[in-house]
Formats: structure tokens, C-alpha cells, sequence
């Protein structure tokens, strides 16, 4: 790429605004289009603009200086130009799709008004605005149900609590974040929630959204048992967001398909962040988004050399009670599988657990509950993948002592 050539991002996430500033700071200035009203600003942190700990301006990203508010409607690949929704058609040399992902909104009867809307009350957790409609409408003593037990659901359940409502959490699987935890870490992050005053049921399956008059009034479960409820969040997960990429006739499979130069099926189109799926791999996280970003930043800027290879992604979470923060660290393979060896160590009074999967004499995987001094040398020892000493003696040591966090 030539530094003359216009690179154009849809996406104003987390990915798209560190791709653009990016590209700034190397001299290479993108065009940033995001359809979203607010200022861009971090996902990540809308469960605690929601639980009241930050202003909506807290977690605002910083902007960079081409920024256009519009929708983007279709891509015309020939031409290289991108139309939007108000008529603007804008050209380009290289176009970044950085679309991120949408909330799954799961067949639920009665979910959705005769005009495909949300019933009042009913909210998906996604968007800053999906975050502004909640904080108005949440009580102390509302009665809120949130579908969905993983990292989005139990950290909307937490935020709900602490502004005082009466939260039932209702996850379908048969623990919590079964995704990132084991059974242990799972259960410490349910009585967590319980102390709380969340209450939390397991292996339920939601079937049915009851309204009157166009509003929530009760959720009913598979086997009929109803919740009364002022509030329903659905926190069932995203899928990407790939209709312009499937519009365009770009390779599309779960998200859209890049190489290690970030590009898509079109040399002249690439993808980063949620919506891009590299070596066969999904991530939906921060980090991942973070560094695709970076890495083709340097390569539109230039480095024919910069490539991104893949990321080893830890997940984290800080659920802050009344009284100290639950903090919570997971990566790798968590479950053990036949010849593994596991190193468990569990406190209950400091309620602490921490346990480490070593597979061939190389740490796969590991979850961290409470003072999490060790997690960034046990971080460290997993992405190197190294073998680690026969005696077992600093593996012990990493999970015993402060190893840097």
C-alpha cells in the first residue's frame, strides 16, 4: 500500500478507533464511519456505566479526527466505494470492515412486537443506548430477569443488583460462564451473585415473554413456572455483524474470513474485531480486536513484514460487591482432559481458587478466583508454551506468590 491511498473503517467499536488512531499516529490518516449517535467509547465497560460506577464520558474512547456519522448500506467492490443511508457514496482504496457483532435475540414467543420491536421493558444489552434505556428504567425493587448466564449476563445481573433491584438470573446450561470456568470457579461466581441478592437458576430454559398492552409483565420457563417481571434482559451472546460483507460477495462463514494480513477475499477489503474470523477462529474479545487492529495499522502504514498470527486471549472480570471486588481470571483449556496433570489450590475463607492444566509439561490453561497477584507470570508461562521444569517447584511458586499481575 502506498501512503497516498485512502483507507476507509466502518466501525467505530474498539477495533475500528484503534485501527484509525492508529493509522494517524503513523501517517497514514483513515476515515472513520460509525453509526452510532454517542461519542465511540469501550464496550467493555457498559456494565459499569450501568451499575453507576462511571458516566457514559468515563468509558468515551478518544476520537480520531475523521469521524462521519452514518450507515453504511452496501459496498460496491468494482467501483471501491461505500454507499450510506443518506445517499453520501464514498470511495476508497482499502476499505476495513470492523463491523463487531450483534446481541442474539433467542426465538422467544412474544419477544418481538408485531413491528419486529423489543416489547417495553424488554431490553438486549449491547449499545450504549441499550444501556441509557436500561439505567432509566431500573428501580430499587424493580423485578428483572436476565436470560442468559455468561460474561455479558452475569455482569448485567450484578450491575442490576447494585442499583437495587430484584434480580433472577436464568441460565439454560447447568453453571455459570461455562464457557471460560470450571465447575468451582462457576459456583464461586454464583454465591458471589448470591450475596448479591441475585438469585440464580441454572438448567432453565425461558420459552415465553409475557406482555400487556405492549409492556413486560412475567417470563415463563419451559416448565411453566413464571417470574413476575418489570425488566427482561437477553444476554444470550453476539453473533458478527457480516450482512454488508454477505452483501458484497465476500467469503463468509460464522464471521468473515481473513488471512494473516487481515484481508478478505477482496485484496482491497479487510476485516478486524468481532466480525473477523482468522484461522478458522472467532474471538469476541477485546484483546484479539485490539491487536488485529494494530497489526494491520502497521500494514496499510507500510510494513509489508506485519502480519498477525493469532491471539492467546485471557478473560477477566472484576464484579465489585458492597463490600470487596470479586475478581476472576480464566485462559486456556480449563477442564482437564485424560493425562493431564492439575494443580488445584482453593481457600475458603479468603475465597481464593486457582487452578492450573499442564499437558505434555506445557501449561494449557488456567482460572484464577480472588488476588490475582499470580496471573500475569502464569499468563506469561502460558502464551510463551514453553516446557516447564520437571520438579514442578516455580509452577508451584507462580500459583503461591505474587508473580506480577
Amino acid at each position: 500500500m502506498t501512503s497516498n491511498e485512502r483507507v476507509v473503517v466502518i466501525g467505530t467499536g474498539l477495533a475500528g478507533v484503534r485501527l484509525a488512531r492508529r493509522l494517524g499516529e503513523l501517517g497514514t490518516p483513515a476515515l472513520l464511519i460509525g453509526e452510532e449517535e454517542h461519542r465511540p467509547y469501550n464496550r467493555v465497560l457498559l456494565a459499569e456505566v450501568l451499575a453507576g460506577r462511571y458516566s457514559p464520558e468515563v468509558i468515551a474512547l478518544p476520537a480520531p479526527a475523521r469521524l462521519l456519522r452514518g450507515r453504511v448500506v452496501g459496498v460496491d467492490r468494482g467501483r471501491r466505494t461505500v454507499a450510506c443511508a443518506d445517499g453520501t457514496v464514498i470511495a476508497y482504496d482499502r476499505l476495513v470492515l470492523a463491523t463487531g457483532s450483534n446481541p442474539v435475540l433467542p426465538p422467544l414467543r412474544g419477544l418481538f412486537t408485531e413491528n419486529h420491536e423489543l416489547p417495553e421493558g424488554v431490553h438486549a444489552f449491547r449499545t450504549m443506548d441499550d444501556c441509557l434505556g436500561l439505567s432509566k428504567a431500573v428501580r430499587p425493587g424493580a423485578r428483572a430477569v436476565v436470560v442468559g448466564g455468561g460474561l455479558l449476563g452475569v455482569s448485567a445481573a450484578r450491575a442490576l443488583a447494585l442499583r437495587g433491584a430484584q434480580v433472577v438470573l436464568a441460565q439454560q446450561s447447568e453453571r455459570l460462564m461455562e464457557r471460560q470456568l470450571d465447575p468451582a470457579a462457576s459456583k464461586l461466581v454464583e454465591r458471589h451473585l448470591s450475596d448479591l441478592g441475585v438469585e440464580v437458576h441454572t438448567e432453565c430454559r425461558v420459552r415465553d415473554v409475557r406482555c400487556v398492552a405492549g409492556a413486560v409483565r412475567s417470563v415463563e420457563m419451559a416448565d411453566g413456572y413464571a417470574l413476575d417481571a418489570d425488566l427482561v434482559v437477553v444476554a444470550c451472546g453476539v453473533h458478527p455483524r457480516v450482512g454488508l460483507a454477505q452483501a458484497a460477495g465476500l467469503d463468509v462463514r460464522k464471521g468473515v474470513v481473513v488471512d494473516d494480513e487481515l484481508r478478505t477475499s477482496d485484496p482491497y477489503i479487510h476485516a478486524v474485531g468481532d466480525c473477523a474470523q482468522h484461522a478458522g477462529v472467532l474471538y469476541g474479545l477485546a484483546t484479539p480486536a485490539l491487536e488485529q487492529a494494530d497489526a494491520l495499522a502497521e500494514l496499510l502504514a507500510g510494513d509489508a513484514s506485519a502480519r498477525y498470527t493469532g491471539t492467546r486471549s485471557l478473560t477477566r472480570l472484576t464484579l465489585t460487591g458492597h463490600d470487596s471486588p470479586f475478581d476472576l481470571a480464566a485462559f486456556g483449556e480449563t477442564e482437564a482432559l485424560p493425562g493431564d496433570d492439575v494443580v488445584q489450590l482453593a481457600d475458603a475463607t479468603r475465597g481464593t481458587y486457582r487452578k492450573v492444566v499442564v499437558r505434555d509439561d506445557r501449561l494449557v490453561g488456567g482460572v484464577l478466583v480472588g488476588e490475582l497477584g499470580t496471573v500475569g507470570a502464569l499468563a506469561r508461562a502460558w502464551e510463551g508454551a514453553e516446557p516447564l521444569p520437571s520438579d514442578g517447584g516455580p509452577l508451584l511458586h507462580l500459583l503461591t506468590n505474587d508473580g506480577g499481575s
